[in-house]
C-alpha cells in the first residue's frame, strides 16, 4: 500500500511516500516560507522522482491537529483537494501522535509538546517501551507548570520531550530532567505521519476526503476575540 502523508502543523513542512513501512522518499523544509508555498511542490517532486502519480496513492494522510490553526487548514486542505473524487481513504492523524513516533527508539514517556502560545503547550503522553507506544492520556491544552506537576509522577522513569515546544518545556521545567531528544527527532515527520495511518488502517479508522477535517483543541485567535466582543457587549 502507498502512502502519501504530510504534516504542516508547526514551522517545518514535510511531505513522504511510503510503501507500507518502507520510506521510499522525504521532502522536508524548515526555511520560514508558509506551507501554502512548499506542500505541492515538495509532492509533485517527490511523486516526479519515484516516477508515480497521484493515482498510485492508496492511502492520504495528514496531521490533522492540533498545532497552527492556519498550518492545519492548508495541511487537511491539501489532502482532501489530492483525495478528491478518488474513492480513496485517507486518514486524519493526531500531530502529537506522530511526533512521538519519532522517539519509538525511547524507553519511558515520551512528552510530544507543541508551542500553543499564551503560555500553554498542546501535549499528549505516552509510554514507550520496546519501541510501541502506549497513550496514557488525550491529546489537551496545558500549562507548563501542570504539566512539570504531572511529569514529576513519572520521575523513576526517563522522559523524552520532542516538538516545537521543546525549548519552551525543557528550559522552564525546574523540578524534573528530561532527556536531550536530537534535534531530527524534535521536528515534525510525515514519515511519523505514515506510521500512524498504517496503524489506523489496522484498527479501521480511515475516513473519506469528504470527511475529513481539521483536530483543533481550542478556538482560534479571532473566534476568541469575537466571544470577548460579544461578552463585553453583554456586560455593557
Amino acid at each position: 500500500m502507498k502512502i502519501l502523508s504530510l504534516d504542516s502543523t508547526a514551522i517545518v513542512s514535510t511531505v513522504a511516500i511510503t510503501e507500507n513501512e518502507k520510506l521510499l522518499a522525504q521532502f522536508t523544509i524548515n526555511n520560514g516560507n508558509t506551507h501554502s508555498e512548499t506542500l505541492l511542490p515538495m509532492i509533485e517532486a517527490s511523486l516526479k522522482v519515484l516516477k508515480l502519480t497521484v493515482d498510485d496513492i492508496d492511502l492520504f494522510a495528514c496531521s490533522a491537529g492540533p498545532g497552527s490553526f492556519t498550518g492545519v487548514r492548508i495541511g487537511a486542505a491539501t489532502i482532501k483537494g489530492l483525495a478528491f473524487d478518488k474513492n480513496k481513504p485517507c486518514a486524519p492523524v493526531s500531530s502529537l501522535d506522530a511526533l512521538a513516533h519519532n522517539v519509538l527508539y525511547a524507553n519511558g514517556i515520551v512528552c510530544p509538546v507543541m508551542n500553543a502560545r499564551r503560555s500553554q503547550l498542546y501535549n499528549a503522553l505516552f509510554l514507550c517501551e520496546d519501541g510501541k507506544l502506549t497513550r496514557i492520556c488525550e491529546d489537551r491544552l496545558i500549562s507548563v507548570f501542570d504539566l512539570e506537576e504531572e511529569l514529576r509522577k513519572y520521575s523513576d522513569k526517563r522522559i523524552y520531550l520532542c516538538g516545537d515546544g521543546y525549548d519552551i518545556a525543557k528550559n522552564s521545567f525546574t523540578k524534573i530532567e528530561t532527556e536531550d531528544t536530537p534535534l531530527i527527532s524534535q521536528y515534525q515527520s510525515a514519515y511519523s505521519v505514515a506510521l500512524c495511518a498504517l496503524e489506523a488502517t489496522k484498527q479501521e479508522l480511515l475516513t473519506t476526503d469528504i470527511e475529513l477535517s481539521p483536530i483543533y483543541l481550542r478556538a482560534s485567535q479571532a473566534e476568541r476575540e469575537r466571544l470577548e466582543r460579544l461578552e463585553a457587549e453583554k456586560k455593557g
